[in-house]
């Protein structure tokens, strides 16, 4: 399980989550984000970063325990599990670097649709795989919610449509 080849291979799977965080780094919430009016259960500021890390790092072991386990079999699924990490990468740079809510609910929920098809694609590959991205799928549902609300909250805010 700890080859050279499978440890390069998991530090892929690493470098590819890093890759699609990096834009939550480029693209900051700023002053812009910190005026707009939040509903009262947003999380602090400091959650973002500390559970964006820790699902970033189930999602890398998961799609490399897919991969250990599926082979050939595994395609499909990885290839749903990169495109999913292109439309998490993609929300940062709508709704913070754009200022473009709406879009950024859009991608927000095609980004939840994403995560469950990859469990779902996971599931018979590897069930605990599966089971590591139900964190992410969870507060990827109280970033839709809370997209939604601040989207709701600041119509002058709202960049057009």
């Amino acid at each position: 399980m700890f080859t050279p080849e499978n440890l390069l291979v998991l530090a892929l799977f690493v470098l590819a989550n890093l890759a699609a965080a990096s834009s939550g780094a480029v693209f900051r919430p700023g002053a812009w984000y910190a005026a707009l009016s939040k509903p009262p259960w947003t999380p602090p500021n400091w959650a973002f970063p500390v559970v964006w890390s820790a699902l970033f790092v189930l999602n890398a072991v998961a799609g490399w325990l897919v991969w250990l386990t599926g082979g050939a079999e595994a395609t499909g699924a990885l290839v749903l599990y990169g495109v999913s990490l292109v439309i998490n990468a993609s929300w940062s740079g709508v709704f913070f670097g754009l200022r473009r809510m709406g879009l950024g609910f859009v991608i927000v929920v095609t980004l939840w649709l994403s995560i469950a098809a990859v469990m779902a694609a996971f599931a018979p590959i590897h069930a605990l795989a599966a089971g590591m991205l139900a964190p992410y799928l969870t507060w990827v549902t109280i970033a839709s919610a809370l997209n939604l609300r601040v989207w709701q909250l600041n119509p002058a805010a709202r960049a057009p449509a």
